[in-house]
């Protein structure tokens, strides 16, 4: 090596580190005293101030060398003149965190972490040993799977922030490092106080305004972080903190707000592209699909690279039917993307909407033999993606008809536990239902609670199939014994209503579904205690306070599909506001399009106006996706003597008969029955005068 290069490395070290540490070893220390060879005492040496000095600078001079070149005998040799440093100042606690700060940057953790823990040991009050090992568990943290080391580290972290926040209590990076570290480990309230301390030292931090911010809305206090952030004047605020106000409006469901928000946060920082990116993404949970479009171009345009972006344009494409568009972005995104999983899935999903099952189905069942490992070792991660596979092939059989098909790929999610094994019974309960097996469904439903004893959501399902097969009293019982007298009674109300609904014991129906308004906090929860009591009111006929809770709901959620498609269908039922009904359902076929229920609704509305073809095409298509629904068949009916065409009226309402027949009492309107086969009837007598 160069020595004129080893000699200026070693001035500059020399002058800089006697200027700036103020504790290192002093150069020109006396030379230390012998004892009297006459005292009786064995030598003692003392610190050679001087010789610890020397070593330190080269010490210094290699670790210079070892940023420049990344040579591993510099880092060596540097550890090899502190070692030697130490030997002649052995109390220094610089030269000892020297050590221990080059053991963790040549990545000798272990011996980083010893070094300062030796530091500690003598002197527990160490701020910048403490905040080396509190910067190595952190780096570890990031390092690390989720898992019992993980959080054994994270435990080692705080301890160490917790030291450090007791020694240096002003600085708000500290609290807000302590915060997030206690937000890691489930720790709300703590992490809440940490960023009220940060707030509190300093008051317009935005760092410690929006992480606070943020847990609220983790804790599904949305209202209480809006309030927060709102504190800010407008001035005052930045990109960061408008973003912060955008997600706390999106966790609202406020999409309009969110996308206000997201424009203001792209409007001050327009290189900020995930600000771009929540401003696209609330376009499109609000519905405004071609401003949708337009931004996550724009984001597609600045990183090219960015698969994502594709994946969105895919997605909103496949959301307004544009379907060969939709192919082409996911082919976009597949070139930037290697083993992607997400890009087939989106695929399967455009071929499903397009009706194309069977290459729909063919791709999901790809994609589980591709994910599937031997004796089923799977990560939390794997599992979560094989239990959405398996749930959308099941929901493709389901949509063809293969009933025995889609509840033996329900069944498959059992073997993954969780959440995954308490979906899996649920889609097979609802797949039986539909197809009208009733007594299957039962024994399911009494199989899944067998096995998943503590599934409260499994335990009421079977409470409500217990009741539409006339066990009425037995499934009002079940669920009754569920009830704690806390909160969480709401969902057993719920179902309880449900239940006396569909029996018709109208008054305990409203009683229970006012018992369970008492206990919503949250507004989701809110918004579907009054869909039911809509729901309530609409099955007797009531049709005023119906149409009142519907628009409370909407008013809270104008995007809620399945309250606009109720409201849309009750009033285009009864010929009422015809045109006003034709918008909520259209938007309600918008933002879910292959719903067999609200294209029916749609065909419906169309009838009522007197456009046959358009209801021809919708009912037509929702008899596609749920022909085994007597009302769909109806409909279809009543459109067919319409345009003229009896005797395929007359199949239809045939067809609707013998849906009913297969139907559980509570889905029987006795009425409807009654005027389908007074049309059979006429249609019959009609054909025969007719010679057909």
């Amino acid at each position: 090596m160069n020595r004129t290069l080893v000699a200026v490395i070693l001035l500059i070290s020399t002058a800089v580190f006697a200027q700036d540490r103020k504790d290192a070893p002093t150069p020109h220390a006396p030379a230390p005293a012998k004892a009297p060879a006459d005292s009786g005492k064995p030598a003692h040496k003392l610190p050679d101030k001087a010789a610890a000095y020397y070593h330190y600078s080269l010490a210094h001079m290699y670790e210079e060398l070892v940023s420049m070149y990344g040579r591993a005998e510099y880092a060596t040799k540097a550890i090899q003149e502190y070692r030697a440093a130490i030997e002649n100042d052995p109390d220094s606690e610089f030269l000892n965190a020297g050590l221990a700060e080059l053991y963790a940057k040549t990545g000798r953790i272990r011996d980083a972490v010893l070094e300062a823990q030796d530091i500690l040991k003598r002197d527990p009050n160490n701020l910048e040993a403490r905040k080396l090992l509190g910067r190595i568990y952190l780096r570890s943290l990031g390092d690390l799977q989720s898992g019992t080391q993980s959080q054994e580290v994270l435990k080692l972290a705080i301890e160490q922030f917790q030291q450090i926040v007791r020694l240096e209590p002003k600085s708000v990076d500290n609290h807000l490092l302590l915060g997030r570290l206690y937000r890691l480990d489930n720790d709300l309230v703590k992490a809440e106080n940490e960023f009220k301390v940060a707030i509190q030292i300093q008051p317009d931090s935005e760092e410690a305004v929006t992480s606070l911010a943020y847990l609220y809305n983790e804790e599904g206090d949305a209202p209480r972080a809006i309030a927060l952030l709102n504190q800010v004047p407008d001035p005052a605020r930045s990109g960061k903190l408008y973003s912060a106000l955008g997600y706390t409006y999106e966790q609202q469901k406020d999409y309009k707000k969110a996308v206000a928000a997201y424009r203001k946060a792209v409007e001050l920082d327009r290189d900020n592209l995930d600000a771009l990116r929540g401003l696209a993404q609330n376009l499109m949970n609000d519905g405004q699909y071609d401003a949708a479009l337009e931004q996550y171009k724009l984001i597609a345009d600045a990183d090219p690279q960015d698969a994502q972006s594709y994946l969105r344009l895919s997605e909103i494409y496949r959301r307004m039917g544009k379907f060969d568009p939709a192919l082409d972005m996911l082919k976009k995104a597949e070139s930037l993307v290697q083993d992607s999983l997400e890009v087939p899935f989106n695929r399967a999903l455009v071929y499903d909407a397009q009706g194309r099952f069977d290459e729909a189905a063919t791709t999901l069942q790809q994609l589980l033999d591709k994910t599937a490992r031997p004796e089923g070792n799977y990560t939390t991660g794997e599992r979560n993606n094989r239990s959405v596979f398996l749930e959308r092939l099941g929901t493709v059989y389901r949509e063809q008809g293969k009933t025995q098909a889609a509840v033996e790929t329900y069944r498959k999610m059992l073997e993954l536990g969780g959440d995954g094994a308490s979906r899996g019974y649920q889609q097979m309960i609802d797949t039986l239902r539909e197809a009208k097996q009733w007594s299957q469904a039962t024994a399911v439903a009494q199989e899944a609670v067998h096995k998943l004893p503590n599934d409260r959501g499994l335990k009421l399902v079977l409470a409500g199939q217990l009741a539409d097969t006339g066990q009425a009293d037995q499934g009002i019982a079940l669920a009754q014994s569920l009830l704690k007298g806390t909160s969480e009674d709401r969902e057993v109300y719920i179902a309880l209503a449900q239940i006396n609904s569909r029996l018709k014991r109208w008054s305990q129906a409203e009683e229970d579904i006012n018992k369970a308004a008492g206990l919503a906090s949250k507004q989701e929860e809110k918004d579907y205690v009054q869909f039911v009591l809509g729901s309530i009111y609409e099955r007797q006929k009531r049709y005023e306070p119906a149409e009142a809770a519907f628009r409370k709901v909407l008013a809270s959620d104008p995007r809620s599909a399945m309250t606009l498609n109720y409201l849309g269908y009750m009033m285009a039922d009864r010929g009422t506001r015809l045109e006003e009904a034709m918008g909520y359902i259209k938007k309600a076929v918008e933002l879910d399009p292959q719903n067999g229920a609200y294209l029916d609704s749609l065909g419906w509305a169309y009838f009522k106006l007197g456009n046959y073809e358009l209801a021809e095409e919708n009912l037509r298509k929702a008899s596609e996706r749920i022909g085994n629904d007597a009302t769909v068949q109806d409909h279809l009916g009543d459109l067919y003597q319409k345009m003229g065409r009896l005797k395929l009226a007359a199949a239809h309402w045939q067809r609707a008969l013998e849906e009913w027949n297969k139907t559980v009492s509570a889905d029987i309107d006795q009425e409807d029955v009654a005027k389908v086969q007074r049309k059979l009837e006429a249609a019959r007598v009609k054909l025969a005068q007719q010679g057909r």
